[in-house]
């Protein structure tokens, strides 16, 4: 596990290397890491015609689009406790519990709880008014696998 400013500076260079993505890029998300380094933070912005049709209408977003946001940052919560080592999301829950309207989504997640190579994982789904439309629960796996040395180093 790398030293704290060392951390920092990797977590940064994660975000970068993701919001480069293609997958990011036609998300429209960007994704980022709290002050203290110990939460996922993953904003959609706009929300493409593409990603609504929740409940039959076109204002909600598709399901399929908050289960694969939940997939992507309760996944990224490993980076949280080793930025080095890659991650799988094993078991995913989720709850909708309102539908997400609006012109962007924040999802936020965090580590519950965890060991050398397995974390439980939270997080929820907000639309623009800061109301909490889904929640999800998972189950991670740190890989034995590193990055390749160059993304640790300086991915640009």
């Amino acid at each position: 596990m790398p030293e704290e400013t060392n951390k920092r500076a990797m977590l940064e260079r994660y975000a970068r290397t993701f919001n480069a993505s293609p997958v990011l890029k036609q998300l429209s998300g960007h994704l980022s890491f709290s002050e203290a380094a110990d939460r996922v933070l993953l904003r959609i912005e706009p929300i493409l015609p593409s990603f609504r049709g929740g409940m039959g209408g076109t204002a909600a977003v598709n399901g399929g689009l908050l289960a694969a946001v939940f997939d992507f940052v309760i996944g990224i919560t490993a980076a949280l406790a080793d930025p080095t080592r890659r991650s799988a999301t094993m078991q995913l829950n989720m709850t909708f519990e309102q539908p997400v309207e609006g012109d962007w989504f924040a999802a936020e997640s965090w580590i519950d709880r965890g060991g050398k190579s397995t974390l439980f994982s939270s997080a929820e789904i907000k639309d623009p008014q800061g109301r909490i439309c889904s929640r999800a629960s998972g189950l991670v796996r740190l890989s034995n696998v590193p990055w390749p040395k160059d993304w640790q180093t300086d991915a640009k």
